[in-house]
């Protein structure tokens, strides 16, 4: 994907966030929305993108 291209802190940095949302969601009992736009590259889809509620 996107991230991989840009080096391993990248990398590491989309694991972190995408645990952080979903602990934010559980925890905070709130709902995530994902607005995805054209053109959105592959790694955002399945990092961020499929994340939301």
């Amino acid at each position: 994907g996107a991230r991989m291209q840009e080096g391993s802190f990248s990398l590491m940095q989309m694991g972190k966030i995408s645990s952080t949302l979903l602990n934010f969601q559980f925890h905070e009992n709130l709902f995530l929305v994902s607005l995805l736009t054209s053109p959105t590259t592959g790694g955002v889809t399945a990092s961020f993108g499929m994340l939301g509620d």
